[in-house]
């Protein structure tokens, strides 16, 4: 049996969760269509997304068509969830980039399609909504080959739009623009058949089939979610043009974790086999330190199949499975040694933060405890704690919202979010040094010898400039974690980046010296040497992109230069900016560009940089 393994991404309201229904549907995997208004779909069974009429978190759902298996990950389309969106395409082995034929290409479009063609991510379109009223899919497909990706195939033509009736026409891929495709990519076999005229229909089609899994081309649906048009094509398209995989097992285990719920978390094997009651080592990845391992083993397995996920005693490769058992697993975590995936970290990190309290001063304690379930689940969500005070990062406002009502729907508590604001750090300015020494005449704790430099650098580096046999691994690992820890928060409140930390000075005393003696005197003196060394709060910095009418350039350069915003190029007779903003003035620009454009106004967030508050 051969597996699939396909992402459903979209902007928000482009109707994925719909399309998704509509699959499952048409392969006979469920037997009624579900509806997002009415919170009956498969993959959106979260109480809060069946209230809120959106996706908050990737649901997984699966059907078969012939000898294939296809496992569908819907994914939320909200930019305040993109940090699932990455998750996802670390499993994925293809995805459906879902339009609408109505509102077209739009901000969060344009920000998953340059994602998708960066990672070479085998991709599809579908342009969805072609029987609204105001459905323009020739409109829309000519937006995509200029805003989105010159290598769309058109492999249909609508006919009826905008109506009940409207239908999709099967085209034959156009054999010119393969050819001109294939010239600028090398492929001068298939060039060489196109010049002598002897290309067929069959050869069209693997060439276009062989460029969408290698990335290059992206062939274009066109359908309707909730009529049905369309979907058939798009279901053949799947199983001839995206990469599948065999189940068989071979080679070492090699997984990779991609979600956590209260049912369990949700497994992409790779290679090799798991099986039940299996322990496992769990390798977890970390922003300000080394990988860490830990065991947990394994006691049931549920494999994604039609239906639903069945209990099953293995699973093996391209099987996406729900096991239960790994109380300490987390998002991200990987079995084995998965291949190397440039999706992790494609997003920019949270740069929102916002205080949380509980409205009943009792529910503190139980408060704090739901944070840090939710934190678990979401390595993204980072749980702050300063002066007291519990923060969590966020992408948005709509996000914070969704946490509150999970901490009041699953805890039990009344959470009060205060306002988000802007999420600084702190930069190492100058050379800090801080030490103690065991002191065996006052025997005053802690039974440890550490001394630590700290300078500037790049990223957070940590190395020794002590023999590494004069302390035990243990309390070398136990030094490095305390450093770390204290990293987390400056003297200004922010995390302390870029420096490079050096241990100059150890000793223990055995055997009354403890691991737990070091990381506590390795955090107190890295505060020290950081205090002494300096810092220098830097605020982030994001590059947006703009698309703007010709005519409305001047005001909303002048808005722009107002938010305290920097041009980096312009193209007046495409009214398009690339410009550098403060995050903090970003929804102020946002709140302007509608009344300045007359609602024309596009715009696209980028990466983040840094810059001297």
């Amino acid at each position: 049996m051969k597996l699939l393994n396909v992402g459903i991404l979209a902007h928000v309201d482009a109707g994925k969760t719909s399309l998704t229904e509509r699959l499952l549907f048409h392969a006979g995997a469920i037997r009624r269509l579900g509806r997002v208004d009415r919170g009956t779909t498969q993959t959106d069974s979260a109480e809060l997304e069946r209230d809120r009429g959106i996706t908050i978190s990737t649901g997984v759902a699966a059907f078969r068509a012939g000898d294939l298996t296809v496992n569908l990950v819907d994914t939320p389309g909200h930019p305040d969830f993109i940090a699932e969106v990455e998750r996802s395409l670390r499993v994925l082995d293809g995805v459906v980039l879902v339009l609408s034929s109505v509102e077209g290409v739009q901000a969060q479009t344009r920000v998953l399609m340059r994602t998708l063609i960066q990672l070479r991510m085998p991709t599809v379109l579908f342009l969805n909504k072609i029987d609204r009223a105001g459905a323009r899919p020739d409109g829309v497909l000519a937006d995509v080959l200029t805003r989105l990706t010159a290598r769309a195939v058109p492999l249909g033509e609508v006919h009826d739009a905008g109506t009940p009736r409207a239908g999709v026409r099967a085209l034959v891929p156009d054999g010119d623009a393969l050819a001109e495709f294939a010239a600028a990519d090398g492929r001068d076999a298939f060039v060489a058949r196109y010049l002598d005229g002897t290309l067929d229909p069959a050869a069209i089609r693997e060439e276009l089939a062989e460029g969408t899994r290698a990335g290059r081309l992206h062939p274009v649906f066109f359908g309707s979610a909730v009529t049905g048009a369309g979907i058939a094509e798009l279901v053949d398209g799947l199983g001839e043009l995206l990469p599948a995989t065999s189940a068989a097992p071979g080679g070492p285990l090699a997984g990779r974790l991609f979600k956590i719920d209260s049912h369990g978390a949700y497994l992409r094997v790779y290679s090799g086999e798991l099986r039940a009651r299996q322990v496992v080592a769990l390798r977890r990845r970390h922003l300000d330190g080394p990988p860490t391992e830990h065991l947990g083993k394994v006691t049931a397995i549920a494999v994604a199949e039609p239906g639903g996920f069945r209990p099953a005693g293995r699973v093996g490769p391209g099987q996406i499975a729900r096991l239960t058992g790994l109380a300490d697993a987390r998002i991200g975590d990987s079995l084995g040694a998965p291949p190397d995936n440039p999706a992790d970290q494609l997003f920019a990190p949270p740069v929102l933060e916002a205080v949380v309290g509980a409205r009943r001063p009792a529910d503190a304690p139980r408060l704090a405890t739901g944070l840090r379930e939710l934190a678990r689940r979401d390595p993204l969500i980072t749980l702050v704690e300063r002066d007291g005070e519990l923060s969590v990062r966020l992408y948005g406002e709509v996000q914070g919202e969704v946490i509150a009502a999970q901490l009041a729907a699953e805890f039990g508590v009344e959470p009060v979010l205060a306002q988000p604001r802007t999420v600084h750090r702190e930069r190492v300015t100058g050379v800090g040094e801080a030490a103690r020494a065991i002191d065996e005449r006052e025997r005053t704790d802690p039974w440890a010898t550490v001394g630590l430099r700290v300078e500037p650098g790049t990223g957070v580096g940590y190395r020794l400039a002590v023999e590494l046999g004069s302390l035990p691994l243990a309390f070398h690992a136990a030094i490095e974690q305390g450093v770390r820890a204290a990293l987390r928060q400056g003297p200004h409140g922010w995390p302390v980046t870029d420096c490079l930390v050096t241990l100059t000075r150890s000793g223990f005393a055995s055997p009354i010296s403890t691991a737990g003696d070091f990381r506590a005197l390795a955090a107190e003196l890295a505060r020290f040497a950081v205090e002494r060394a300096g810092t220098r709060v830097d605020l982030p910095v994001r590059r947006i992109e703009l698309e703007v009418p010709p005519d409305t350039l001047n005001p909303v350069l002048g808005a722009l230069a107002a938010a305290g915003g920097t041009v980096r190029a312009i193209d007046a007779n495409a009214g398009r900016i690339d410009a550098d903003l403060p995050q903090a003035r970003l929804p102020e620009l946002a709140r302007r560009l509608p009344r300045l454009t007359r609602g024309e106004a596009l715009l696209t967030p980028r990466g983040v940089s840094w810059r001297p508050l």
